[in-house]
Protein backbone atom coordinates (compact mmCIF):
# COMPACT_ATOMS: atom_id res chain seq x y z
CA UNK A 1 0.00 0.00 0.00
CA UNK A 2 1.38 3.40 -0.95
CA UNK A 3 1.24 6.35 1.40
CA UNK A 4 -1.22 9.13 0.62
CA UNK A 5 0.43 12.15 -1.01
CA UNK A 6 1.29 15.00 1.31
CA UNK A 7 -0.60 18.27 1.07
CA UNK A 8 2.19 20.37 2.54
CA UNK A 9 5.91 20.70 1.98
CA UNK A 10 6.84 20.95 5.66
CA UNK A 11 10.38 22.18 4.96
CA UNK A 12 9.05 25.03 2.81
CA UNK A 13 6.41 25.91 5.40
CA UNK A 14 9.04 26.08 8.16
CA UNK A 15 11.21 28.31 5.95
CA UNK A 16 8.28 30.62 5.19
CA UNK A 17 7.42 30.94 8.89
CA UNK A 18 11.03 31.77 9.72
CA UNK A 19 11.26 34.37 6.95
CA UNK A 20 8.03 35.99 8.13
CA UNK A 21 9.90 37.44 11.11
CA UNK A 22 12.02 39.62 8.80
CA UNK A 23 9.04 41.74 7.68
CA UNK A 24 6.18 40.51 9.85
CA UNK A 25 2.49 41.14 9.21
CA UNK A 26 0.88 39.91 12.41
CA UNK A 27 -2.41 41.84 12.26
CA UNK A 28 -4.50 38.69 11.79
CA UNK A 29 -2.61 36.95 14.59
CA UNK A 30 -3.36 39.95 16.79
CA UNK A 31 -7.06 39.65 15.92
CA UNK A 32 -6.88 35.96 16.82
CA UNK A 33 -5.33 36.79 20.20
CA UNK A 34 -8.23 39.14 21.00
CA UNK A 35 -10.73 36.41 20.11
CA UNK A 36 -8.85 33.77 22.10
CA UNK A 37 -8.70 36.02 25.17
CA UNK A 38 -12.45 36.61 24.94
CA UNK A 39 -13.13 32.89 24.78
CA UNK A 40 -10.84 32.14 27.68
CA UNK A 41 -12.55 34.89 29.67
CA UNK A 42 -15.84 33.01 29.29
CA UNK A 43 -14.40 29.79 30.72
CA UNK A 44 -15.15 29.23 34.38
CA UNK A 45 -11.72 27.86 35.24
CA UNK A 46 -8.15 29.08 35.34
CA UNK A 47 -5.73 27.32 33.02
CA UNK A 48 -2.29 27.03 34.56
CA UNK A 49 -0.59 24.46 32.28
CA UNK A 50 -1.02 25.70 28.70
CA UNK A 51 0.66 24.33 25.57
CA UNK A 52 1.03 26.22 22.26
CA UNK A 53 1.07 24.21 19.03
CA UNK A 54 1.78 25.42 15.52
CA UNK A 55 2.73 28.85 14.22
CA UNK A 56 3.04 30.62 17.57
CA UNK A 57 3.92 34.14 16.40
CA UNK A 58 5.03 36.83 18.88
CA UNK A 59 1.46 38.07 19.55
CA UNK A 60 0.39 34.53 20.38
CA UNK A 61 3.46 33.76 22.48
CA UNK A 62 2.83 36.94 24.47
CA UNK A 63 -0.55 35.53 25.51
CA UNK A 64 1.22 32.79 27.51
CA UNK A 65 4.90 33.78 27.67
CA UNK A 66 5.88 30.84 29.88
CA UNK A 67 4.02 28.17 27.91
CA UNK A 68 6.01 25.55 25.98
CA UNK A 69 5.72 25.73 22.19
CA UNK A 70 5.84 22.70 19.89
CA UNK A 71 5.78 22.42 16.11
CA UNK A 72 2.64 21.18 14.36
CA UNK A 73 4.47 18.20 12.85
CA UNK A 74 2.61 15.00 11.99
CA UNK A 75 3.59 13.65 15.42
CA UNK A 76 3.31 16.24 18.18
CA UNK A 77 6.03 16.21 20.83
CA UNK A 78 3.97 16.38 24.04
CA UNK A 79 3.58 14.66 27.40
CA UNK A 80 0.25 12.88 27.55
CA UNK A 81 -2.31 14.38 29.93
CA UNK A 82 0.08 17.11 31.09
CA UNK A 83 -1.87 20.24 30.08
CA UNK A 84 -5.15 21.88 30.99
CA UNK A 85 -5.14 24.03 27.83
CA UNK A 86 -3.91 23.40 24.28
CA UNK A 87 -3.98 26.28 21.79
CA UNK A 88 -3.36 25.15 18.20
CA UNK A 89 -2.55 28.25 16.17
CA UNK A 90 -2.55 28.72 12.38
CA UNK A 91 -1.46 25.17 11.65
CA UNK A 92 -4.53 23.03 11.08
CA UNK A 93 -5.16 24.38 7.56
CA UNK A 94 -1.68 23.11 6.59
CA UNK A 95 -2.13 19.68 8.22
CA UNK A 96 -2.13 16.53 6.10
CA UNK A 97 -4.24 14.92 8.85
CA UNK A 98 -6.17 17.57 10.82
CA UNK A 99 -8.14 14.94 12.75
CA UNK A 100 -4.85 13.38 13.81
CA UNK A 101 -3.67 16.77 15.06
CA UNK A 102 -6.87 17.17 17.07
CA UNK A 103 -6.65 13.65 18.52
CA UNK A 104 -3.07 14.27 19.63
CA UNK A 105 -4.07 17.62 21.11
CA UNK A 106 -6.81 15.85 23.09
CA UNK A 107 -4.30 13.32 24.38
CA UNK A 108 -2.08 16.16 25.59
CA UNK A 109 -4.96 17.41 27.77
CA UNK A 110 -5.88 16.29 31.24
CA UNK A 111 -9.57 15.35 31.78
CA UNK A 112 -11.80 18.41 31.29
CA UNK A 113 -8.90 20.27 29.67
CA UNK A 114 -9.69 22.85 26.99
CA UNK A 115 -8.67 22.72 23.34
CA UNK A 116 -8.77 25.98 21.39
CA UNK A 117 -7.73 26.11 17.75
CA UNK A 118 -7.55 28.93 15.22
CA UNK A 119 -7.05 28.45 11.52
CA UNK A 120 -7.95 29.98 8.16
CA UNK A 121 -11.33 28.94 6.76
CA UNK A 122 -12.62 28.35 3.25
CA UNK A 123 -13.52 31.97 2.42
CA UNK A 124 -9.89 33.07 2.92
CA UNK A 125 -8.37 34.59 -0.22
CA UNK A 126 -11.32 33.52 -2.34
CA UNK A 127 -10.76 36.55 -4.58
CA UNK A 128 -7.07 35.82 -5.11
CA UNK A 129 -7.78 32.17 -5.78
CA UNK A 130 -10.32 33.01 -8.50
CA UNK A 131 -8.13 35.64 -10.19
CA UNK A 132 -4.99 33.48 -10.26
CA UNK A 133 -6.99 30.58 -11.69
CA UNK A 134 -8.51 32.69 -14.45
CA UNK A 135 -5.19 34.36 -15.30
CA UNK A 136 -3.31 31.07 -15.49
CA UNK A 137 -6.04 29.47 -17.58
CA UNK A 138 -5.84 32.32 -20.08
CA UNK A 139 -2.05 32.15 -20.30
CA UNK A 140 -1.38 28.41 -20.20
CA UNK A 141 -4.79 26.73 -20.63
CA UNK A 142 -4.08 24.87 -17.38
CA UNK A 143 -4.01 25.25 -13.61
CA UNK A 144 -1.41 24.67 -10.92
CA UNK A 145 -1.87 24.72 -7.13
CA UNK A 146 -1.10 28.24 -5.93
CA UNK A 147 -3.48 28.90 -3.02
CA UNK A 148 -4.02 26.39 -0.22
CA UNK A 149 -7.46 24.71 -0.22
CA UNK A 150 -9.21 25.43 3.09
CA UNK A 151 -12.14 23.80 4.83
CA UNK A 152 -15.70 25.02 5.29
CA UNK A 153 -16.61 25.92 8.86
CA UNK A 154 -19.42 23.33 8.94
CA UNK A 155 -17.01 20.55 8.02
CA UNK A 156 -14.32 21.78 10.40
CA UNK A 157 -16.71 21.61 13.34
CA UNK A 158 -17.31 17.93 12.61
CA UNK A 159 -13.59 17.23 12.99
CA UNK A 160 -13.82 18.02 16.71
CA UNK A 161 -16.35 15.23 17.25
CA UNK A 162 -14.34 12.79 15.15
CA UNK A 163 -11.33 13.55 17.36
CA UNK A 164 -13.28 12.66 20.51
CA UNK A 165 -13.52 16.17 21.94
CA UNK A 166 -16.60 16.93 24.02
CA UNK A 167 -18.91 19.95 23.76
CA UNK A 168 -17.52 20.93 20.31
CA UNK A 169 -18.06 24.43 18.96
CA UNK A 170 -16.88 25.94 15.66
CA UNK A 171 -17.38 29.58 14.81
CA UNK A 172 -15.75 32.06 12.50
CA UNK A 173 -15.03 35.68 11.81
CA UNK A 174 -14.55 37.20 8.37
CA UNK A 175 -12.31 40.21 7.89
CA UNK A 176 -12.04 42.31 4.74
CA UNK A 177 -8.67 43.93 4.02
CA UNK A 178 -8.10 46.53 1.27
CA UNK A 179 -4.83 46.59 -0.66
CA UNK A 180 -3.51 49.18 -3.15
CA UNK A 181 -2.08 46.41 -5.35
CA UNK A 182 -1.40 42.70 -5.56
CA UNK A 183 2.23 43.14 -4.56
CA UNK A 184 1.21 44.50 -1.16
CA UNK A 185 -1.19 41.61 -0.60
CA UNK A 186 1.53 39.06 -1.40
CA UNK A 187 3.95 40.93 0.89
CA UNK A 188 1.47 40.57 3.76
CA UNK A 189 1.06 36.86 3.07
CA UNK A 190 4.84 36.52 3.17
CA UNK A 191 4.86 38.44 6.46
CA UNK A 192 2.36 35.92 7.90
CA UNK A 193 4.31 32.90 6.70
CA UNK A 194 1.33 31.90 4.54
CA UNK A 195 2.78 31.87 1.03
CA UNK A 196 2.57 28.76 -1.15
CA UNK A 197 4.00 25.69 0.60
CA UNK A 198 1.90 23.10 -1.21
CA UNK A 199 3.80 19.92 -1.94
CA UNK A 200 2.50 19.82 -5.54
CA UNK A 201 3.29 23.44 -6.35
CA UNK A 202 5.39 24.37 -9.38
CA UNK A 203 8.91 25.04 -8.16
CA UNK A 204 9.79 27.43 -11.00
CA UNK A 205 9.28 31.16 -10.47
CA UNK A 206 5.93 32.19 -12.01
CA UNK A 207 6.14 34.51 -15.00
CA UNK A 208 5.43 38.08 -13.99
CA UNK A 209 2.76 38.25 -16.70
CA UNK A 210 0.67 35.88 -14.53
CA UNK A 211 0.53 38.37 -11.68
CA UNK A 212 0.03 41.34 -14.01
CA UNK A 213 -2.98 39.65 -15.57
CA UNK A 214 -4.25 38.41 -12.18
CA UNK A 215 -4.19 41.97 -10.84
CA UNK A 216 -6.03 43.22 -13.92
CA UNK A 217 -8.77 40.61 -13.33
CA UNK A 218 -8.77 41.41 -9.62
CA UNK A 219 -9.40 45.10 -10.29
CA UNK A 220 -12.19 44.23 -12.68
CA UNK A 221 -14.09 41.97 -10.27
CA UNK A 222 -12.98 42.60 -6.68
CA UNK A 223 -12.02 46.26 -6.31
CA UNK A 224 -13.57 49.09 -4.32
CA UNK A 225 -12.43 52.68 -4.77
CA UNK A 226 -9.35 51.43 -6.64
CA UNK A 227 -8.39 49.09 -3.77
CA UNK A 228 -8.25 45.31 -4.06
CA UNK A 229 -10.54 43.61 -1.55
CA UNK A 230 -9.23 40.46 0.17
CA UNK A 231 -11.26 38.24 2.48
CA UNK A 232 -9.73 36.40 5.43
CA UNK A 233 -11.82 33.98 7.49
CA UNK A 234 -10.61 33.02 10.95
CA UNK A 235 -12.18 29.80 12.22
CA UNK A 236 -12.09 29.03 15.94
CA UNK A 237 -12.50 25.45 17.17
CA UNK A 238 -13.29 24.74 20.81
CA UNK A 239 -13.66 21.40 22.58
CA UNK A 240 -12.95 19.68 25.87
CA UNK A 241 -11.15 16.51 26.84
CA UNK A 242 -13.94 14.18 28.02
CA UNK A 243 -14.64 14.02 31.75
CA UNK A 244 -17.47 12.57 33.88
CA UNK A 245 -18.23 16.03 35.30
CA UNK A 246 -19.33 17.39 31.90
CA UNK A 247 -23.03 17.71 30.97
CA UNK A 248 -24.44 14.99 28.74
CA UNK A 249 -27.64 14.86 26.69
CA UNK A 250 -30.46 12.88 28.31
CA UNK A 251 -31.48 9.50 26.95
CA UNK A 252 -34.46 9.84 24.57
CA UNK A 253 -37.71 9.16 26.43
CA UNK A 254 -36.24 9.82 29.88
CA UNK A 255 -37.97 13.19 30.46
CA UNK A 256 -40.32 13.30 33.48
CA UNK A 257 -41.99 16.65 32.63
CA UNK A 258 -44.32 17.25 29.70
CA UNK A 259 -43.23 19.93 27.23
CA UNK A 260 -46.65 21.60 27.48
CA UNK A 261 -46.24 21.93 31.25
CA UNK A 262 -42.76 23.38 30.90
CA UNK A 263 -44.02 25.96 28.38
CA UNK A 264 -47.23 26.69 30.32
CA UNK A 265 -49.52 26.01 27.36
CA UNK A 266 -52.43 23.58 26.90
CA UNK A 267 -51.64 20.27 25.25
CA UNK A 268 -53.60 19.51 22.08
CA UNK A 269 -53.79 15.77 21.29
CA UNK A 270 -53.41 14.58 17.70
CA UNK A 271 -56.63 13.83 15.83
CA UNK A 272 -55.84 10.26 14.75
CA UNK A 273 -59.07 9.97 12.73
CA UNK A 274 -58.01 12.64 10.26
CA UNK A 275 -56.25 11.37 7.13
Amino acid sequence: MTDAPSLTDRAALALHRTRASAQPAWFLHEEAVVEIEERLGEVNKECMKPLLVGHASPPLRALFPEAPVIEDDDHLAFEQGAHDLVIHTFGLHWADDPVGQLVQSRLALEPDGLFLGVMFGGATLQELRACLAEAETRLTEGLSPRVLPMGDIRDLGGLLQRAGLALPVADGRKLTVRYPDLTTLVRDLRGMGETNALAERHRAMPHRELFRLAEEIYREHFAEDDYLVATFELVFLTGWAPDDSQPRPLRPGSANTRLADALGVPETPLDRERP
